[in-house]
């Protein structure tokens, strides 16, 4: 059954013009943009052949949501001025292609150069915290305006362990329970010690490691490590905020309890803190059953530990 769209309530209107207003006020998307002598929508059409050409004009005028009379006077000025090439579509006689000269490379690095600068400033003054919380909002108010964005669109690959993956796994770790729990630097030293030990023993046969990318960027980690003939034990489960909610944590403490069942091991067990609430909750779904937990002071807090176990 189809909805009927509800009428918007004013106030709403209000809300989301104030925020246009204070947006790009901030951002320097008001004419000319960011102080040079372009508009945002010439500086938009330099960055589609920047970084999607070559493309049709009627494609660079879909991407972007233009009239194709005000991009043919765009595109026009920009041949005139030596920065885009026009050569006739090989699929389609009545289409030309435009790309980049050097030039026109030359005349928008600077603008790029300089949106990234400004980008950067409006983030420099708010703490890591707030940083991500920022850019979570801002993927969630795309995803909520423009629907289709709710599928995913990201590339999620879960690969082998590298050289370099591990002084990353540190420092995620150092730096997300710092943020997110305000665990002092023992943590990240412990986390050093446990890296540091599982690198010098590691025994490939029948331990693994896994990191997470998105988008070609590490965002998450986990590994099996080899307690005995029969135990196995999950280690260093960790995501950055930008992977949550994508089901990544599950998928990693899968491709752990698989390896341990094709290894033949009869158990895994974890070492976690019962403020970890979202790893339990992936822990306990797994049928991992809690089995010992003990109060202890460290990394600045009371904490309580927990040991979990599963047969396999």
């Amino acid at each position: 059954m189809n909805t009927a769209p509800t009428e918007v309530d004013p106030a709403q209107v209000r809300a989301l013009r104030g925020f246009n207003r204070f947006y790009t006020q901030r951002t320097g998307l008001l004419d000319p943009y960011l102080g040079s002598a372009f508009s945002l929508t010439e500086v938009r059409v330099l960055y589609e052949l920047a970084h999607h050409a070559p493309c049709t004009a009627t494609e660079l005028g879909r991407r972007l949501l233009l009239d194709a009379g005000y991009l043919s006077r765009i595109v026009r000025r920009f041949t005139d001025a030596g920065w885009i090439t026009r050569t006739p579509s090989p699929a389609d006689a009545r289409q030309q292609v435009l790309g980049l000269t050097p030039e026109g490379r030359s005349a928008f690095e600077p603008l790029q150069q300089r949106s990234r600068e400004e980008a950067a400033r409006l983030l420099e003054p708010l703490a890591p915290a707030r940083r991500d919380a920022l850019v979570a909002a801002l993927a969630r108010a795309q995803s909520l305006l423009e629907p289709q964005a709710q599928e995913p669109s990201q590339t999620v690959v879960l690969r082998d362990v590298r050289a370099g993956d591990m002084g990353w796994v540190v420092q995620q770790h150092g730096e997300l329970y710092a943020r997110e729990y305000g665990w002092n630097s023992e943590f990240e030293a412990l986390v050093a010690e446990i890296v540091a030990e599982m690198i010098r023993q590691h025994d490939p046969q029948w331990e693994r490691g896994w990191i997470a990318e998105l988008d070609g960027e590490r965002v998450g980690s986990v590994f099996v490590v080899r307690k005995s003939e029969t135990e196995a034990q999950l280690r260093l489960l960790i995501l950055s905020p930008a992977a949550r909610g994508l089901g990544l944590g599950a998928r990693l403490t899968d491709e752990c309890l698989a390896f341990a069942r094709a290894k033949g091991y009869r158990k895994m067990l974890l070492w976690t803190h019962s403020t970890l609430a979202a790893a339990r909750a992936i822990y306990a779904r797994r049928g991992f059953v809690l089995v010992h937990s003990e109060p202890h002071h460290s990394y600045g807090h009371d904490l309580v530990g927990e040991t979990w176990e599963l047969a396999l």
